[in-house]
């Protein structure tokens, strides 16, 4: 463990506190081991004790005792993973996964049924099974209509996904409208540091009700983030017809004054955002999705562009195995010290 010095380091230093824990435990078990002494010689007289009872003496007890907290110290500092900077290594072409934050459109006018069952329902059984295409990569998934939310944050385990994905419907996001702007900044907050191409896959049907769309794209940029943006819908504009799921009966989407809403979807928005971050525009129009033609197209050549590119890691030096190792050895100690010491007594 020598070089431990100022750059030292802790993964979970709030761990620390542990050791209080570590330190009354240690305590109760001397207590423990003293009063239980004490206890004996109530009953037993120490002619007895000898003759009757294995038992070390009060300082072999306390050392064993003091043996078992140092144990539970150097584990909670393992716990702790003490690091020191280390050297950097080169990632081989192939070790880089892609990170992959679903922004969807959960909107009313989502329900809409151009395209069937509804944009939303296609949509959803679109991704599900575009995750089926990306092994080796995470997924994550944002809802958003007037605010956005993460509704699972990055995972590899597609059953997980999948199930949250399932579960999004309008009611996920409380506040009607659509805020593109919201969607991308929460996506890019989704993402951790690291190597890898990390992208934003964009589903709308609708026009940009925040306005700062674009400044946060370029925030996207700033992270290192690409946008693929895929729009449902009319540019001209267009009624939405949604259908009651109870009893099929098919109404107009209207406004607080009972007018008609017309969904106009903002190509050119979209196409800015794509161009910025040097991703790409899908316009879907009122078809339904390809997406696996979208992943081999666009997320795929993204994703190797950024494995192309030489990546470099800082691999840290750990030192929680030597205090393991210092946690058995003392945990054997006071092992060692109870049946020897009890043995040499009883002689």
């Amino acid at each position: 463990m020598l070089g431990l010095g100022a750059d030292l380091s802790f993964v979970h230093p709030g761990l620390v506190h542990l050791i209080w824990l570590a330190l009354a435990i240690t305590a109760l078990l001397g207590w423990q081991e003293l009063r239980g002494r004490e206890s004996l010689s109530h009953f037993v007289s120490a002619l007895m004790q000898r003759r009757l009872a294995v038992q070390p003496s009060r300082a072999q007890r306390l050392v064993r005792v003091g043996l078992c907290g140092a144990c539970m110290i150097f584990g909670v500092i393992a716990l702790m993973r003490p690091q020191t900077p280390g050297h950097s290594e080169a990632l081989r072409s192939g070790e880089i996964a892609a990170d992959i934050v679903v922004a969807l459109d959960v909107s009313r006018s989502m329900l809409a049924d151009d395209v069937a069952p509804t944009r939303l329902d296609r949509a959803k059984a679109e991704i599900s099974d575009m995750v089926g295409k990306l092994r080796g990569h995470r997924v994550g998934l944002v809802g958003f209509a007037g605010r956005a939310a993460v509704l699972s944050p990055l995972t590899s385990d597609e059953g997980f996904f999948r199930m949250i994905l399932d579960g999004a419907d309008t009611r996920s996001i409380s506040r009607g409208g659509t805020e593109i702007g919201e969607a991308i900044r929460k996506a890019v907050r989704a993402f951790e540091p690291g190597p890898g191409a990390k992208l934003i896959l964009l589903i709308t049907d609708g026009e940009d009700h925040g306005g700062y769309a674009r400044d946060a794209a370029q925030e996207a940029v700033e992270a290192g983030v690409r946008i693929v943006t895929i729009g449902f819908g009319s540019e001209d504009g267009s009624p939405i017809t949604l259908v009651d799921p109870d009893t099929g009966a098919r109404t107009l989407l209207t406004d607080r004054d009972g007018k008609p809403v017309n969904s106009r979807l903002d190509g050119e928005l979209l196409r800015a955002l794509a161009l910025a971050t040097e991703g790409a525009y899908v316009p879907a129009g009122i078809s339904a999705l390809d997406l696996e033609a979208i992943v081999r197209d666009h997320i795929e050549p993204i994703a190797l562009a950024a494995d192309d590119r030489p990546m470099v890691r800082q691999v840290p030096n750990e030192y929680y195995p030597w205090f393991v190792l210092l946690a058995f050895f003392c945990l054997l100690a006071a092992v060692v010290v109870g049946t020897f010491t009890g043995r040499r007594q009883a002689l």
